[in-house]
């Protein structure tokens, strides 16, 4: 009787662990084979290399402290900002320049290259004589940066915020100077 019980347990956990290793490559096909949103897979997968490019992961904290670690645009969530700015926030003609030039950074295959070579990438829009480029490059970094910059993680950890600054301390002894 035990041993059934224990062979029942073993299974469970080997299955259970099987599961959780093939969880993310099964999520990912499925992500992508019904993916219902208004960008694309593919698009969203961009905005968040882009925004990757912006603020890589693994940025050192400006104010040192124990529990400050490395973080990024991603860590953050920062791309998933952009994603729902985008939708929901925007003008309908901001929604399609965006739509196009990430159309056209997919050509280009813009996920394939080296982090350097995507900086290269978005300078060469920054540079561009189109108006469209210049518009793209303009709306995504000065969203990224304002998505990254007010999370609070960085917020807290990295720029020092506090809701209410100072402290208050109500029993304190006052020393016999000041009587």
């Amino acid at each position: 009787m035990e041993r059934r019980k224990s062979l029942k347990i073993i299974g469970g956990s080997v299955a259970g662990i099987a599961g959780l290793v093939f969880a993310d490559w099964k999520w990912q096909i499925v992500d992508r084979l019904t993916h219902a949103g208004f960008f694309s897979f593919e698009e969203e997968q961009l905005i968040s290399a882009i925004a990757a490019t912006f603020i890589p992961d693994g940025l050192p904290p400006i104010l040192p402290s124990e529990d400050a670690k490395p973080i990024g645009a991603l860590s953050t969530g920062t791309d998933q900002f952009l994603i729902k700015l985008f939708e929901h926030c925007f003008e309908k003609e901001d929604q399609e320049l965006i739509k196009s030039q990430l159309k056209i950074l997919g050509k280009k295959g813009f996920m394939d290259l080296s982090s350097e070579e995507k900086e290269s990438a978005l300078l060469a829009l920054r540079d561009s004589e189109s108006e469209d480029d210049k518009k793209f490059f303009d709306l995504m970094r000065s969203n990224t940066i304002m998505g990254f910059t007010t999370v609070k993680e960085v917020m807290v950890e990295y720029l020092g915020y506090q809701v209410a600054p100072g402290y208050y301390k109500g029993c304190v002894d006052v020393p016999a100077e000041k009587l």
